[in-house]
């Protein structure tokens, strides 16, 4: 890459961690092509890509936008991905495909400007999917006004049965 090409990568790449949601640091180092790119489709699902880039390149690119916490990671060979969607969706992948090719080793992350190591990507890749949360958080909510219904309720079928029994004794008195 001459001078320009450099300068044009680095704009271009500031642009999309501009964009992104999180991004994602990894160790490539060993996989195959064919394994790079079943990666780079695994991801395009999630809406994030995966590119490989030099760390000086990173580094530059990384200046002024949230993915620059994680600059103490960018040492030796190093990929990223940048997620625009599903955050956990990607580090699913990320975590499903380091399991499975030893090569591929996660380095750290971030979002919203919040570094994690590996083990936080793990554990973001144990959360369920973001429509489950939405339904759990949800339900959560719904179910407070249900129980208000059902306690209102209660109260109103006591008094009912309140007045029912006075109506009966009258009746016997009668």
């Amino acid at each position: 890459m001459n001078r320009q090409e450099k300068k044009d990568f680095v704009e271009d790449l500031q642009v999309r961690l501009l964009k992104a949601k999180a991004t994602f640091l990894v160790e490539y180092q060993g996989l195959t092509v064919e394994d790079t790119d079943r990666l780079r489709g695994e991801l395009r699902k999630s809406e994030a890509e995966f590119q490989v880039v030099k760390n000086r390149l990173l580094l530059l690119s990384s200046q002024g936008n949230e993915t620059a916490c994680m600059k103490d990671s960018m040492k030796g060979p190093s990929a990223i991905a940048i997620s625009y969607g599903d955050v956990v969706g990607v580090a699913k992948t990320l975590s499903d495909f380091a399991r499975d090719y030893k090569n591929l080793k996660i380095k750290a992350g971030q979002i919203s400007g919040r570094p994690f190591g590996p083990d936080g990507v793990k554990r973001l890749a144990d959360l369920p999917p973001r429509d489950v949360l939405l339904a759990q958080a949800l339900s959560a909510m719904q179910g407070v006004p249900t129980s208000l219904v059902r306690v209102l309720n209660g109260v109103v079928q006591k008094l009912l049965y309140a007045l029912k029994a006075i109506e009966q004794r009258k009746g016997e008195c009668a």
